[in-house]
């Protein structure tokens, strides 16, 4: 056994008591917070100051309760020229708020150096030091198990860390951590752009892109606290199950209250109660039905001049006339502006008024405002505004182009041919909107239509995962929730596998907003190993997207092609998958079973009477995860068994993709049972 260095206990004994000392600053930091609270109670100011700070004070104090126990610091930073050391973790902490911090906030621009700093440039960095945790610290005195340092300014500059490599191997148990010891200068760069700028992340399986987008998330709320927090910050991710597994990461990084969602809990107007066949879906979600609901919803304008009749609004004893020329006018030149439907017939109502007013002005001089105000609710000419431009929900308009065939017939006229139209009209029409029986696709057809009557309000920044998997609409409708805002689109062309796939990523930032967002491509990855890059890159010459192959910084790792000889997912297959799945238990970390949908049930009977218990891919914290293909997208396993890729790549439209994502789930190993040719 290899004796302990003496220095190396010495220096590992002066960190674990700064941390010692770091941890009874924070305990004292949120004491104070919750003192502050306190004495708001009794700020002498007025009741809305106070109602304000006190719901300032409360929230610090709240989100001071609620950080999650862990290492306080990951890194530390020595300056040859200042003598000075700077140790980096998740938040400022300090004894005292004018004294110098004990540890400096990751985001803090003076902490870019821990990121940033090599041998080439050392950015005024002596030597950076990186810490060594115990798996799940809590911040212990023994759970700091070692250090590294980096002398940069001798010239010790490397690629990748041991502690690093530690880190990004570590098995992976429960939901997403944290990287922020871990980013590496192209993710740093990413992470701390600019509030102002959209960014797309193209990202190969394991680059870390979801990482980075929660990082420059905590990053934009820390930079620019006000102007993200006035409109909120919103994190979309794909289904709920992947919601579950990020949701810790911010609250690691000392940010709560940010939402997040999938975009159908976003646009949610009605539960969804029907499913609409492939066909009818792909009609739905295709750009062109904007134009087909902008028709809709416009042609219950009406103001042609054969029908609008001269307008008298009683006023006492006297009756004031807009003629019907001046109406229609009035009705034309609001439609050419195109406002918000809803926008639109106020601007009406209120130019009736304003022709009013010009006739009383003209008539008897300046009339008050509390006149104005009583002809502005004047019956005659709130009857002329809903009958020439009226009140509508968006299921209305909705509801009736799909159940009325003239309607959609008239709407679609040179956008749908009649096979889509056909396609979109419901068998069996309900008698009411109200007992409609909505489906996912129509759900993004009402945010449309609602988005046409009255913008929704905007979030400061929204960062959406797997964007290659929305369609033109869904594109459409979170562009309407970033419309004053930023986007930080993250995804993988090759991991398309919605039949509405983007196929670049000009098409799709053209449907979100932001056709001039920069599209930053991250190739290297951490967490796959290279054999299963390997596998994934052949099969990556089948997709039809133009998508650079990606590496691996990784040479550990291991690839098993398990051939159990049997047809189907039965006999040898299923036994060969309770081998496999056996071979897994034999190491560390968790075990992640895929196959295709309609496989789960013979391969969880298979491996429950073989006495191996499954969870389902919600349970965050079991050892061994049975997980659809369709639900596996940006999860990952220490070990992934895959069940007969064959069935996989034919299960549905984009099948190769969908196995293209299962086989880049493993952080170590990757097992491919299969009974059939593989389709690589």
């Amino acid at each position: 056994m290899t004796p302990p260095d003496p220095a190396l206990q010495h220096a590992l004994h002066l960190e674990r008591a700064h941390h010692d000392t770091c941890r009874a600053a924070l305990a004292a930091m949120v004491d104070g917070a919750q003192e502050q609270v306190v004495s708001g109670e009794d700020v002498s100011a007025s009741g809305a100051d106070a109602e304000v700070l006190g719901y300032r004070l409360r929230s610090r104090a709240k989100e001071m309760r609620e950080l999650p126990e862990g290492p306080l610091f990951f890194g530390r930073l020595d300056s040859a020229a200042e003598r000075q050391t700077l140790h980096i973790g998740r938040l400022r902490i300090s004894e005292h708020p004018a004294a110098p911090p004990l540890v400096v906030d990751w985001r803090a621009p003076v902490s870019r150096a821990f990121y940033q700093a090599s041998a080439r440039d050392p950015q005024g960095v002596a030597v950076r030091r990186r810490f060594g945790w115990a798996p799940g610290s809590k911040g212990d005195y023994a759970d700091l198990t070692g250090l590294e340092d980096e002398h940069l300014r001798g010239g010790e500059g490397r690629a990748v860390s041991g502690i690093v490599l530690d880190e990004i191997e570590r098995p992976r148990v429960g939901p997403m951590r944290d990287i922020a010891a871990t980013i590496q200068p192209e993710q740093d760069d990413l992470v701390r752009g600019d509030l102002r700028a959209s960014v797309c992340v193209q990202g190969a399986p394991g680059t870390g892109k979801t990482a980075v987008g929660l990082h420059r998330a905590a990053y934009l709320l820390y930079t620019h606290p006000q102007r993200i927090r006035r409109g909120g910050m919103l994190i979309l991710g794909p289904n709920r199950t992947f919601l579950a597994y990020i949701s810790q990461v911010l609250p690691a990084l000392g940010e709560t209250g940010v939402r997040q969602a999938t975009l159908q809990d976003e646009i949610a107007r009605h539960p969804v109660r029907s499913e609409d066949d492939r066909r009818t879906a792909a009609v739905k979600h295709d750009v062109r039905m904007a134009e087909v609901l902008r028709r809709a919803l416009y042609a219950r304008v009406s103001a042609d001049a054969g029908v609008v009749e001269a307008l008298a609004i009683p006023d006492g004893s006297y009756r004031w006339r807009v003629p019907a020329d001046e109406l229609v006018r009035i009705v034309a030149g609001v439609r050419a502006e195109e406002p918000p439907y809803g926008v639109g017939r106020e601007r009406v109502r209120a130019r009736v008024v304003a022709c009013v007013r010009a006739q009383a002005e003209r008539r008897e001089g300046p009339v008050p405002s509390s006149w104005v105000r009583r002809i502005e609710r004047a019956r005659a000419i709130s009857a002329y505004v809903d009958a020439v431009w009226p009140r509508v929900r968006p299921e209305e308009v909705v509801a009736e182009l799909l159940t009325e065939p003239g309607v959609l017939a008239s709407a679609g006229d040179g956008v749908l041919d009649a096979d889509e139209q056909k396609a979109l009209l419901w068998d069996r029409p309900p008698r009411s909107w109200k007992s409609a029986r909505w489906s996912a696709a129509d759900l993004v057809l009402l945010d449309e239509v609602g988005g046409l009557i009255e913008h929704p309000e905007a979030y400061g920044h929204v960062v959406v995962d797997e964007a290659q998997d929305l369609s033109p609409m869904e594109c459409r409708a979170i562009a309407r929730r970033a419309s004053f805002g930023s986007l930080t689109v993250l995804g993988d062309l090759a991991q398309g596998t919605t039949p509405w796939a983007a196929r670049t990523w000009s098409d799709q930032l053209a449907h979100l907003g932001r056709p001039d967002a920069d599209v930053v491509t991250l190739t290297t990855g951490f967490r796959v190993p290279e054999a299963v890059v390997g596998l994934a890159n052949r099969l990556l010459e089948r997709l039809d997207v133009d998508v650079p192959a990606s590496r691996s910084l990784r040479g550990d790792g291991e690839l098993r092609i398990r051939d159990a000889g049997a047809g189907d997912v039965v006999g040898d297959v299923l036994g060969s998958v309770v081998a496999a799945v056996r071979d897994a238990l034999g190491r560390e970390g968790s075990v992640g079973v895929i196959a295709a949908d309609a496989d789960v049930p013979p391969v969880r009977a298979a491996l429950h009477a073989a006495g191996l218990d499954t969870a389902g891919p919600d349970d965050l914290g079991a050892r061994v995860t049975l997980v659809p293909a369709t639900l596996v997208k940006g999860l990952e396993y220490d070990h992934v068994v895959a069940v007969e890729p064959a069935a996989i790549a034919e299960a549905e439209e984009r099948g190769l993709h969908r196995l293209y994502v299962v086989l880049t789930r493993a952080v170590s190993g990757l097992e491919v049972v299969h009974g059939r040719p593989l389709p690589l």
